[in-house]
């Protein structure tokens, strides 16, 4: 079995073993980081040597810890990621190279209808019946859009919204809300199978799915990092934010993960904060008085065109892993509009959590 896992702005971990009467053996562990002394290699290797095959990261993370001698240095990776290649490998979790990749962008559609969007196509990847697939959105209309368990009075000024003509939609994905404008924000999904996240914790895969842009924007010139759990950060503040739903497969097998992000391309703060009610102690976890400097939009950062900056996103993925033009089937399209009518344009869920 092969597992292999890049720690976020580390290095990669590689590991090869076997499977025998339920313990690992012959586990050999490599990868691009430094290790000192060159020996400890060998104690980490037999560290994992005969381990049962259920132990979790945290049991396979303090088997390598006990075995490593004082003096030794990881640099690049730790003890942790180590156990989560192992684990990686024994879910015969996928890597990005195995798939081909399908990008969707397609005209202007409503808040719902993204929604729904998301929705539909997250579980045709599930059922196997699409391959991964990114799709970079264009909205038609301002929109808010608050996490699956959030309250709707207490995030949005709902006279505000109605004032300044905003969309309110709630996601089936957790996290936070947040304010896109057509012109003004890049939002993107990915839809992927489950076994391309397998052996990661929900934190991890976070990172995970956020490396390729974060690449992107380093070909743009931004210095940009995951910050856990759902943030994307540079030096002079918050670019985007993500959230995550997992979806089971058909008859309950595996499944399919929607990992989906919206960022900041030239955001109109002072109507963000009119719309959105952001606490005092959101503010306070995040180290700032004021909404406003919580983010920093790209434009100011890239000074490029937003097409620009989606179209450099998109060469960068398709760099790295590949990607075709594709689109949205008429199937979906019919099932997802389906779903606007019955879900995403009904009170009943939008205000679920009033």
């Amino acid at each position: 079995m092969h597992g292999e896992y890049k720690v976020p702005g580390g290095k990669l971990v590689v590991v090869d073993l076997d499977v025998t009467a339920g313990r690992l053996t012959n586990v050999r562990v490599a990868g691009d980081f430094f290790l000192e002394p060159d020996e400890a290699i060998l104690r980490i290797d037999a560290a994992l040597e005969n381990a049962p095959v259920d132990t979790d990261t945290a049991g396979l993370t303090a088997r390598i810890n006990a075995a490593l001698p004082p003096s030794a240095v990881l640099f690049g990776f730790t003890a942790e990621s180590v156990a989560v290649a192992v684990r990686r490998a024994l879910a015969r979790a996928t890597d990005w190279h195995d798939y081909a990749w399908e990008l969707i962008h397609e005209p202007p559609q409503s808040p719902a209808l993204h929604m729904a969007l998301d929705e539909v196509i997250t579980a045709e990847v599930a059922a196997g019946r699409r391959p991964p697939t990114l799709r970079v959105w264009e909205w038609d209309a301002p929109a808010v859009i608050i996490g699956s368990f959030q309250s709707l009075r207490n995030e949005v000024d709902l006279d505000a919204t109605a004032r300044h003509g905003v969309t309110v939609v709630r996601r089936i994905s957790g996290g936070g809300a947040m304010f896109a404008e057509p012109h003004s924000t890049i939002t993107y999904s990915l839809a992927v199978p489950e076994a391309l996240v397998s052996g990661l914790s929900f934190a991890d895969s976070y990172a995970y799915l956020d490396a390729w842009v974060l690449t992107a924007l380093g070909d743009m010139g931004i210095k940009a990092w995951y910050q856990p759990l759902n943030d994307i950060a540079t030096e002079v503040g918050k670019v985007a934010g993500a959230a995550q739903k997992r979806m089971v497969g058909p008859d309950g097998g595996p499944g399919g993960v929607l990992h989906h992000v919206t960022m900041s391309y030239d955001i109109d703060a002072d109507k963000m904060v009119d719309v959105l009610r952001i606490g005092k102690e959101k503010l306070s976890d995040k180290g700032t008085r004021s909404a406003k400097k919580r983010v920093d939009p790209l434009r100011r950062q890239t000074g490029l065109p937003r097409e620009t900056v989606i179209d450099k996103m998109i060469d960068s993925f398709r760099a790295r892993y590949g990607l075709t033009r594709g689109r949205v089937t008429d199937e979906e399209l019919a099932r997802a509009r389906d779903l606007v009518r019955t879900k995403y344009e009904n009170d009943e869920w939008t205000a679920r959590i009033p």
